[in-house]
Protein backbone atom coordinates (compact mmCIF):
# COMPACT_ATOMS: atom_id res chain seq x y z
CA UNK A 1 0.00 0.00 0.00
CA UNK A 2 1.54 3.12 -1.17
CA UNK A 3 1.82 5.66 1.71
CA UNK A 4 3.15 9.28 1.81
CA UNK A 5 4.27 11.22 3.77
CA UNK A 6 -0.28 9.49 12.69
CA UNK A 7 -5.92 10.24 16.55
CA UNK A 8 -4.34 9.06 19.93
CA UNK A 9 -4.91 5.32 20.82
CA UNK A 10 -6.48 5.14 24.23
CA UNK A 11 -3.85 5.66 27.19
CA UNK A 12 -3.65 5.76 30.81
CA UNK A 13 -1.34 8.33 32.28
CA UNK A 14 -0.18 8.33 35.96
CA UNK A 15 2.21 11.39 36.78
CA UNK A 16 3.00 13.32 39.96
CA UNK A 17 3.67 16.79 39.73
CA UNK A 18 6.46 18.36 41.44
CA UNK A 19 6.99 21.57 40.54
CA UNK A 20 10.32 23.03 40.70
CA UNK A 21 12.40 26.58 39.57
CA UNK A 22 15.26 26.11 37.58
CA UNK A 23 17.05 28.86 36.48
CA UNK A 24 14.09 31.04 37.27
CA UNK A 25 11.66 28.78 34.73
CA UNK A 26 8.80 26.56 36.61
CA UNK A 27 8.07 23.46 35.38
CA UNK A 28 6.70 20.13 36.12
CA UNK A 29 9.65 17.99 36.58
CA UNK A 30 8.37 14.39 36.71
CA UNK A 31 5.49 12.24 34.97
CA UNK A 32 4.82 8.95 33.97
CA UNK A 33 3.70 7.75 31.05
CA UNK A 34 1.96 4.45 30.80
CA UNK A 35 1.00 1.90 28.18
CA UNK A 36 -2.27 2.22 27.00
CA UNK A 37 -4.82 -1.41 26.81
CA UNK A 38 -4.78 -3.21 23.40
CA UNK A 39 -6.90 -2.67 20.78
CA UNK A 40 -7.89 -4.12 17.47
CA UNK A 41 -6.41 -2.45 13.90
CA UNK A 42 -4.99 -3.91 10.96
CA UNK A 43 -1.34 -3.36 9.27
CA UNK A 44 -0.36 -3.50 5.78
CA UNK A 45 3.13 -2.37 4.11
CA UNK A 46 4.73 -0.34 2.02
CA UNK A 47 7.94 -0.11 0.08
CA UNK A 48 10.17 -3.15 0.02
CA UNK A 49 13.37 -4.35 2.74
CA UNK A 50 15.09 -1.47 2.01
CA UNK A 51 12.16 0.30 3.61
CA UNK A 52 13.85 3.66 1.27
CA UNK A 53 10.07 3.88 0.60
CA UNK A 54 9.65 5.45 4.31
CA UNK A 55 12.09 7.57 4.16
CA UNK A 56 11.24 11.11 4.63
CA UNK A 57 7.50 11.19 5.10
CA UNK A 58 4.72 13.54 6.45
CA UNK A 59 6.79 13.92 9.95
CA UNK A 60 9.42 15.44 8.78
CA UNK A 61 12.29 13.16 10.17
CA UNK A 62 14.19 13.06 6.91
CA UNK A 63 16.82 10.21 6.39
CA UNK A 64 15.39 7.91 9.40
CA UNK A 65 18.59 5.89 10.47
CA UNK A 66 20.08 9.42 10.74
CA UNK A 67 17.58 10.52 13.02
CA UNK A 68 17.80 7.62 14.99
CA UNK A 69 14.77 5.78 14.13
CA UNK A 70 15.80 3.07 11.46
CA UNK A 71 12.78 0.97 9.81
CA UNK A 72 11.02 -0.20 12.97
CA UNK A 73 8.54 2.13 11.52
CA UNK A 74 4.82 2.87 10.73
CA UNK A 75 2.55 5.11 8.89
CA UNK A 76 -0.72 5.50 10.92
CA UNK A 77 -4.48 6.51 9.37
CA UNK A 78 -5.36 9.91 10.17
CA UNK A 79 -7.36 9.04 12.67
CA UNK A 80 -4.25 8.12 14.44
CA UNK A 81 -1.86 10.87 12.86
CA UNK A 82 -4.05 13.43 15.12
CA UNK A 83 -2.86 16.35 12.38
CA UNK A 84 1.14 15.69 12.66
CA UNK A 85 0.59 15.25 16.95
CA UNK A 86 1.62 11.51 16.99
CA UNK A 87 4.71 12.22 15.09
CA UNK A 88 7.23 10.16 17.48
CA UNK A 89 4.59 8.36 19.67
CA UNK A 90 5.61 4.10 19.92
CA UNK A 91 3.85 1.21 19.94
CA UNK A 92 3.71 -2.23 20.38
CA UNK A 93 1.37 -4.06 17.75
CA UNK A 94 1.29 -8.11 17.60
CA UNK A 95 0.21 -10.27 14.85
CA UNK A 96 -3.51 -11.37 15.67
CA UNK A 97 -5.90 -14.38 14.34
CA UNK A 98 -4.69 -14.53 10.66
CA UNK A 99 -2.83 -17.98 9.90
CA UNK A 100 0.06 -15.55 8.49
CA UNK A 101 0.75 -14.91 11.88
CA UNK A 102 4.20 -15.76 13.38
CA UNK A 103 3.07 -16.84 16.59
CA UNK A 104 6.85 -17.14 18.25
CA UNK A 105 6.68 -13.52 18.16
CA UNK A 106 5.12 -12.23 21.02
CA UNK A 107 5.22 -8.25 19.54
CA UNK A 108 7.29 -6.10 17.91
CA UNK A 109 7.68 -1.88 18.76
CA UNK A 110 7.35 0.59 15.93
CA UNK A 111 7.66 4.53 16.14
CA UNK A 112 5.22 6.28 13.93
CA UNK A 113 6.76 8.68 11.32
CA UNK A 114 4.25 9.21 8.70
CA UNK A 115 0.50 9.56 7.90
CA UNK A 116 -0.67 6.48 5.61
CA UNK A 117 -3.59 9.15 3.62
CA UNK A 118 -7.41 7.84 2.79
CA UNK A 119 -8.18 6.04 -0.62
CA UNK A 120 -11.50 7.41 -0.91
CA UNK A 121 -11.43 5.55 -4.54
CA UNK A 122 -11.67 1.88 -2.75
CA UNK A 123 -13.61 0.97 0.13
CA UNK A 124 -12.80 0.87 3.66
CA UNK A 125 -12.89 -2.79 3.92
CA UNK A 126 -11.57 -3.30 0.38
CA UNK A 127 -8.40 -0.99 -0.13
CA UNK A 128 -9.45 1.79 1.70
CA UNK A 129 -7.57 0.56 4.53
CA UNK A 130 -6.24 3.98 5.95
CA UNK A 131 -9.76 5.90 5.15
CA UNK A 132 -11.53 7.23 8.67
CA UNK A 133 -12.44 6.08 10.65
CA UNK A 134 -10.44 2.91 10.75
CA UNK A 135 -7.39 3.07 12.80
CA UNK A 136 -4.65 1.69 10.53
CA UNK A 137 -0.78 1.02 10.63
CA UNK A 138 1.40 0.69 6.85
CA UNK A 139 4.42 -0.74 8.27
CA UNK A 140 8.00 -0.74 6.47
CA UNK A 141 8.06 -3.88 5.04
CA UNK A 142 11.26 -5.03 7.51
CA UNK A 143 8.62 -4.40 10.20
CA UNK A 144 6.02 -6.63 8.73
CA UNK A 145 7.89 -9.09 8.17
CA UNK A 146 8.92 -9.64 11.72
CA UNK A 147 5.14 -10.30 12.55
CA UNK A 148 3.93 -11.97 9.82
CA UNK A 149 4.30 -13.79 6.24
CA UNK A 150 4.37 -10.55 3.85
CA UNK A 151 2.38 -12.60 0.86
CA UNK A 152 -0.16 -12.06 3.27
CA UNK A 153 -0.52 -8.36 2.24
CA UNK A 154 -2.72 -7.14 5.61
CA UNK A 155 -3.39 -9.08 8.88
CA UNK A 156 -5.51 -8.54 12.28
CA UNK A 157 -3.05 -6.70 14.53
CA UNK A 158 -2.89 -5.31 18.39
CA UNK A 159 -1.53 -2.32 18.91
CA UNK A 160 -0.80 -0.31 22.33
CA UNK A 161 0.33 2.71 23.29
CA UNK A 162 3.90 2.49 25.24
CA UNK A 163 7.01 4.99 26.38
CA UNK A 164 9.31 5.75 24.02
CA UNK A 165 12.72 4.45 25.05
CA UNK A 166 15.17 6.62 23.72
CA UNK A 167 19.28 7.22 23.76
CA UNK A 168 19.99 10.30 25.10
CA UNK A 169 18.50 13.82 24.77
CA UNK A 170 16.37 15.68 22.28
CA UNK A 171 17.55 16.49 18.91
CA UNK A 172 16.72 20.17 16.74
CA UNK A 173 17.01 19.83 13.00
CA UNK A 174 17.23 23.99 12.13
CA UNK A 175 15.36 24.98 9.16
CA UNK A 176 14.77 28.56 7.68
CA UNK A 177 15.91 32.16 6.82
CA UNK A 178 16.99 35.00 8.86
CA UNK A 179 13.53 35.81 9.94
CA UNK A 180 12.40 32.15 10.33
CA UNK A 181 13.39 29.80 11.93
CA UNK A 182 11.68 26.24 11.91
CA UNK A 183 12.40 23.30 14.11
CA UNK A 184 12.16 19.37 13.90
CA UNK A 185 12.11 18.00 17.28
CA UNK A 186 13.20 13.98 16.99
CA UNK A 187 14.67 11.65 19.72
CA UNK A 188 11.47 12.05 21.87
CA UNK A 189 11.60 10.13 24.87
CA UNK A 190 8.56 8.84 26.84
CA UNK A 191 4.92 10.10 25.10
CA UNK A 192 7.34 10.34 22.24
CA UNK A 193 5.02 13.48 21.10
CA UNK A 194 4.96 17.41 21.95
CA UNK A 195 2.39 19.36 22.03
CA UNK A 196 4.21 23.33 22.46
CA UNK A 197 7.69 24.34 22.06
CA UNK A 198 9.33 28.12 22.91
CA UNK A 199 12.39 28.96 22.05
CA UNK A 200 15.08 31.48 24.48
CA UNK A 201 17.92 33.37 22.65
CA UNK A 202 20.22 34.43 24.64
CA UNK A 203 19.33 38.46 24.02
CA UNK A 204 15.38 37.34 24.23
CA UNK A 205 12.45 36.08 26.64
CA UNK A 206 10.67 33.19 25.68
CA UNK A 207 9.13 33.02 22.59
CA UNK A 208 6.37 30.68 21.76
CA UNK A 209 6.61 28.65 18.50
CA UNK A 210 3.30 27.52 16.60
CA UNK A 211 3.14 23.95 15.12
CA UNK A 212 3.77 23.51 11.46
CA UNK A 213 3.22 19.95 10.71
CA UNK A 214 4.18 16.98 11.75
CA UNK A 215 7.36 17.23 14.23
CA UNK A 216 7.98 20.60 13.19
CA UNK A 217 7.79 24.01 15.19
CA UNK A 218 8.11 27.40 14.19
CA UNK A 219 9.06 31.04 15.67
CA UNK A 220 8.90 34.09 13.39
CA UNK A 221 11.57 36.05 14.90
CA UNK A 222 15.67 37.00 14.14
CA UNK A 223 17.58 35.03 16.23
CA UNK A 224 20.64 34.64 14.58
CA UNK A 225 24.11 35.34 16.46
CA UNK A 226 22.33 34.29 20.29
CA UNK A 227 22.78 30.69 21.58
CA UNK A 228 19.48 29.33 21.70
CA UNK A 229 17.78 27.08 24.60
CA UNK A 230 14.04 25.27 23.85
CA UNK A 231 11.12 24.49 26.99
CA UNK A 232 8.65 21.78 25.36
CA UNK A 233 5.87 20.16 26.88
CA UNK A 234 4.42 16.76 26.00
CA UNK A 235 0.76 16.33 24.48
CA UNK A 236 0.12 13.22 25.88
CA UNK A 237 2.06 14.14 29.81
CA UNK A 238 1.65 17.60 29.54
CA UNK A 239 4.99 17.62 31.46
CA UNK A 240 7.44 20.10 30.39
CA UNK A 241 11.33 20.16 30.22
CA UNK A 242 13.45 22.99 29.17
CA UNK A 243 16.87 22.08 26.81
CA UNK A 244 19.14 24.23 28.02
CA UNK A 245 21.63 26.23 25.49
CA UNK A 246 21.10 23.43 22.90
CA UNK A 247 23.00 25.12 19.77
CA UNK A 248 25.78 28.39 20.68
CA UNK A 249 25.56 31.58 18.79
CA UNK A 250 27.15 30.69 15.64
CA UNK A 251 24.65 27.66 15.16
CA UNK A 252 23.85 27.39 11.42
CA UNK A 253 20.48 26.05 9.09
CA UNK A 254 20.43 22.77 8.05
CA UNK A 255 22.35 21.38 11.19
CA UNK A 256 21.26 19.58 13.93
CA UNK A 257 21.51 19.83 17.72
CA UNK A 258 21.67 17.66 20.55
CA UNK A 259 20.76 18.42 23.99
CA UNK A 260 20.99 15.76 27.43
CA UNK A 261 17.11 16.44 28.64
CA UNK A 262 14.28 14.51 27.34
CA UNK A 263 11.27 12.99 28.52
CA UNK A 264 11.39 9.33 30.34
Amino acid sequence: MASILQCRGCFLIAFTCIFATFMGESKVAMATFRPSSWALAHATFYGDETASATMGGACGYGNLFQSGYGTDTAALSSRLFNNGYACGTCYQIKCYQSSACYNNVAFTTVTATNLCPPNWSEPSDDGGWCNPPRAHFDLSKPVFMKIAQWKAGIVPILYRRVPCQRKGGLRFNFQGNGYWLLVYVMNVGGGGDIASMWVRGSRTGWIQMSHNWGASYQAFATLAGQSLSFRVTSYTTKETIIAWNVAPSNWNYGLTYSSAANFR
